[in-house]
């Protein structure tokens, strides 16, 4: 077996399937960043809309808890069937690309607005009614008072959910968007072997998370360790 896999690897690693497979990586990295990019700043709007102190609509707040809770609970697969069969029940026919995005979407947008909340729930109240005895605007507590100490508690899960929504992107295979997992399956319908052709986009993967871990842990050095000092 072991013969037969080295002599793949001249073919496999040539320079047609080096590029395909640079292709599928960036498919899955803009999957990721588009989807948390815009996920994460919905997931923002939602978390203050839950917050009482900041936004005091209940049906806004019913609404958006609603959502929450019912995007976290649906498989990845589902919520993506979803999203497609959805668009194409109200006469949309979206690429495997686009539905693959909103999909991330809402499910970073719920997942982030969990991590928010918690964050902005984790500041004592008494700093919430000293910055309103200062007779701040509500948007200005939320940047100059709470926002700062709740950072370190929102971004250390919310850079983990990264990494998981990257992992998480392998679902849009699924609908035939050529990301790193459905390259990988390519590959193999090609004649590569499944051990090379998987263990490829594993370490592939590997890498990928790696890097994004070393990126985290420099932003929390950054961002999170100087609000101790």
């Amino acid at each position: 077996m072991l013969h037969s896999l080295l002599s793949e690897l001249p073919r496999f690693f040539g320079p047609y399937n080096l590029l395909f497979l640079a292709q599928a990586i960036g498919v899955t990295i803009a999957l990721t960043i588009v989807g948390c990019g815009i996920g994460y700043n919905f997931g923002f709007a939602l978390a203050l809309l839950r917050v009482q102190r900041i936004i005091d609509i209940p049906p806004l707040r019913w609404s958006a808890i609603g959502f929450v809770e019912l995007v976290r609970r649906l498989p990845f697969l589902v919520l993506l069937f979803l999203v497609m069969f959805g668009f194409q029940a109200g006469g949309y026919t979206l690429t495997g690309m686009a539905v693959a995005c909103i999909t991330i979407i809402l499910r970073a947008a719920a997942i982030a607005s969990e991590t928010v909340r918690a964050g902005l729930e984790s500041v004592h109240p008494n700093q919430w009614d000293a910055a309103a005895t200062m007779n701040l605007s509500r948007l200005d507590q939320l940047r100059h008072v709470v926002l700062p100490q709740a950072w370190r508690v929102i971004l250390p899960p919310a850079m983990i959910q990264f990494i998981q929504l990257l992992k998480a992107t392998s679902i849009a295979s699924q609908i035939s968007v050529i990301e790193l997992t459905y390259a990988g399956k390519i590959m193999n319908q090609k004649g590569f072997s499944a051990t090379l052709s998987y263990g490829t986009v594993l370490i592939l993967y590997y890498v990928l998370c790696l890097a994004v871990e070393r990126v985290v842990r420099r932003m929390e050095k950054r961002l999170v360790l100087p609000q101790h000092h």
